[in-house]
């Protein structure tokens, strides 16, 4: 798996969580926010990992961000594409734009409700939860396994699918899930890898960004564009 390179809406979310905003002034709906230019190189470095790791087919987030990473990873590879919106990112409802101030000024019983169900379980008015974004995902990789079941597949998408896609790869719990969430921001550009062995889906990397420093992309670990990382 491929986080998306740094979009513009994680320069902005970047800048008004750190300036004590209460709301993220993107311009373009979520689907639409594009790469930064440091997302651009980053994606590139990505392409160089990719030249040693060749994929046989990349599934993409329809979202802008992760569809300009998979083409500029992918370049003229030939690698087959296959867009599914399965990959996109969580959908935050009412939360959508407000900063984590902003959540507990504009929406402070959201805020409680959100501290007492958990954010594995808790659901956003209008929005998704961490286990419905697990509905998805599950079905989706069930169709990998059945297409491509000796194939080497890349996903192109975003860091709440990521850590939602190694909580299925390993198997764990929700309390293990959150433990990783909790000590890891899953940075622009990570590569994250399982490989098979014995049947089962043995971890092998996770938030790897060297190939980031190699090709001179500045990792970044900016959060996504919205009050609750996804």
């Amino acid at each position: 798996m491929v986080r998306h390179g740094q979009s513009t809406g994680n320069v902005i979310a970047e800048h008004a969580e750190r300036d004590g905003l209460e709301t993220i002034d993107i311009p373009e709906r979520d689907a639409d926010v594009p790469l930064s230019d440091t997302g651009r190189d980053q994606a590139a470095a990505v392409g160089q990992w990719l030249t040693e790791n060749t994929p046989d087919v990349a599934i993409v987030s329809p979202y802008l961000r992760a569809r300009q990473t998979a083409e500029i990873a992918l370049g003229d590879t030939g690698v087959p594409v296959l867009v599914d919106e399965r990959l996109r990112d969580r959908e935050l409802g009412v939360l959508d734009l407000l900063t984590g101030r902003g959540v507990q000024a504009r929406l402070p019983h959201e805020a409680a409700r959100r501290r007492r169900h958990g954010k594995f379980y808790y659901r956003p008015p209008g929005g998704e939860s961490w286990a419905d974004v697990l509905l998805r995902l599950r079905a989706l990789l069930r169709e990998v396994r059945e297409d491509h079941p000796d194939g080497r597949v890349v996903l192109f998408a975003h860091d709440a699918t990521v850590l939602m896609v190694r909580y299925l790869a390993e198997n764990l719990s929700e309390a293990e899930l959150m433990a990783v969430a909790a000590g890891t921001a899953v940075a622009n550009c990570s590569v994250s890898t399982w490989r098979r062995a014995g049947g089962m889906l043995v971890p092998d990397l996770f938030n790897h960004v060297e190939h980031l420093h190699h090709e001179g992309a500045t990792p970044t670990r900016q959060e996504n564009v919205n009050a609750e990382p996804s």
